[in-house]
């Protein structure tokens, strides 16, 4: 083992860990060889120290007097990237946008620039590409403007030093990872670097009031990449989602201080760039003109928006020891608590069968809503039934069979009215009315009273899967 000279510390060039020696792994992020000698120590040793009271830089001001119309958003022209971002783009806020590698991130970016560009100025600095591959891109999809200044630059003080020409009222970083600070330790896309890239560039977004969006990378886990007092930093951080073998992709907030969390903007990626999509519902639907067995249509909510989906099951036979069990689009262990309940509530006999379940349009669909759907799918299937013509199943299966309410009800019933559908199976009591049948009705129907439902649809209630199941495919 090295042993090092008096004053010298080591330090990792991923996260900037430091040791009094030299060691193999990282004691923080357990990388393997990570570990260099930076020079004279500088640890930070535990004490107190006593500060006094200096300069302030702006006197207190009571709260009514502070003038609340700087931070006022302004809109980027893209109305389901506004919608995620509470309305537009706030001066002097600094976000990241993260998502998987060809999702399309930068396509967006270059949208927005060039609309943003119609009123006034905007530098894209891209690191990853070069200036000619970036208009290639903007000519296929329209994103060309005089006021919309392109750079390829990595260097920290090269993109200040743009800036300081340009004076823009957008910067876009394409991306954070790809950009080094000079005199700072560590690789290009390394926890130093980023920390030390990102602070700069927030320094000077706070300082010229610049609106800043950072393009960052994900790990294989989907969560962003770099140390996670980047996210920190920011004012706010959006996910870019997306099947690369679907043409829906989404922007889903994370984190926002302007505005709210539980947004979801929908695109449709094409040839010519991404288009919004206002109603993204007919997407998730099979356009079919006679329902088949093992198919039924739910409502999700994606943060507050209400999305009917489709899911499909296949049930049958199995001649594996091991029967099979295939999920797309749904969380594979939601899938296996529901056949579980399926087996051990009904007649259904799951065990040896092998089972493939999946959503249509690539939607994913993760929300505990989604199981009453499921179920009536795998009943569907295995019955070789067809659920009632223009049914939806909305509600969360326990272990105990029991079927559970979940939030917005209400909502969700009146997207279903609008897309045409006329019956509900939902959890009892979910309605918040008393399941008394309305005049003229049968028992366990009722109607639904909701400012945004009109109560066309016959509701019915239901307390099991036994129940649902009856409602669903027919008494």
């Amino acid at each position: 083992m090295a042993r090092s000279p008096a004053g010298s510390v080591f330090r990792c060039t991923e996260c900037g860990w430091q040791a009094p020696k030299w060691v193999g792994r990282c004691g923080e992020c357990q990388a393997w060889g990570t570990i260099e000698e930076a020079g004279a120590s500088r640890l930070v040793r535990a004490g107190v120290r006593t500060v006094g009271p200096g300069l302030v830089s702006t006197p207190a001001v009571p709260i009514a007097a502070v003038d609340a119309r700087a931070a006022s958003a302004r809109p980027t022209g893209l109305d389901e990237l506004d919608r995620v971002l509470g309305g537009g783009l706030v001066p002097g806020a600094v976000v990241l946008l993260a998502g998987e590698p060809g999702v399309g991130k930068s396509t967006l970016l270059l949208e927005a620039a060039a609309l943003v560009a119609g009123s006034g100025s905007v530098l894209y600095i891209t690191g990853e590409e070069s200036a000619a591959q970036v208009r290639l891109r903007a000519d296929r999809i329209g994103a060309i403007s005089e006021n919309l200044f392109l750079a390829a630059e990595t260097d920290l003080a090269a993109v200040l030093g743009h800036v300081e020409t340009v004076k823009p009222d957008l910067l876009v970083i394409d991306s954070v990872q790809t950009i080094t600070a000079g005199g700072v330790d560590g690789a290009p896309g390394g926890v130093t670097q980023v920390r030390e890239v990102a602070a700069a560039l927030m320094g000077t977004a706070k300082e010229r009031s610049l609106a800043t969006i950072l393009v960052g990378h994900v790990t294989k886990d989907g969560s962003i990449a770099g140390p996670r007092t980047l996210e920190h930093m920011v004012d706010v951080v959006l996910h870019f989602e997306g099947d690369r073998h679907s043409q829906l992709r989404m922007v889903r907030a994370v984190k926002n201080r302007y505005g709210p969390t539980d947004e979801v903007g929908c695109f449709d990626l094409g040839e010519y760039g991404l288009i919004g999509l206002p109603d993204p519902s007919g997407l998730f639907l099979s356009q079919r003109s006679e329902p088949v067995p093992g198919t039924c249509v739910t409502v999700t909510l994606e943060g507050r928006r209400p999305l009917v989906a489709e899911v499909q099951t296949l049930v049958g036979p199995s001649v594996l020891d091991v029967p099979r069990r295939v999920t797309s689009g749904l969380d594979g262990a939601r899938v296996g608590m529901v056949l579980a309940v399926l087996q051990r509530h009904t007649e259904f006999r799951l065990g040896r069968q092998d089972v493939y379940a999946a959503t249509v349009g690539g939607v994913r669909l993760t929300e505990p809503s989604v199981d009453l759907a499921l179920a009536m799918a795998l009943a569907s299937s295995v019955s070789n039934l067809s659920t009632l013509t223009g049914v939806i199943a909305i509600g969360e299966v326990g272990l105990a069979g029991e079927v559970r309410r979940v939030s917005g009800i209400a909502r969700r019933l009146a997207e279903a009215e609008r897309m045409g559908f006329r019956r509900a199976v939902v959890p009892a009591g979910s309605a918040g009315l008393p399941a008394s049948p309305p005049p003229g009705g049968r028992k366990g129907h009722l109607a639904v009273v909701a400012e945004d439902f009109k109560g066309l649809m016959e509701v019915r209630e239901v307390e099991n899967v036994r129940q649902a199941i009856a409602a669903a495919l027919g008494e």
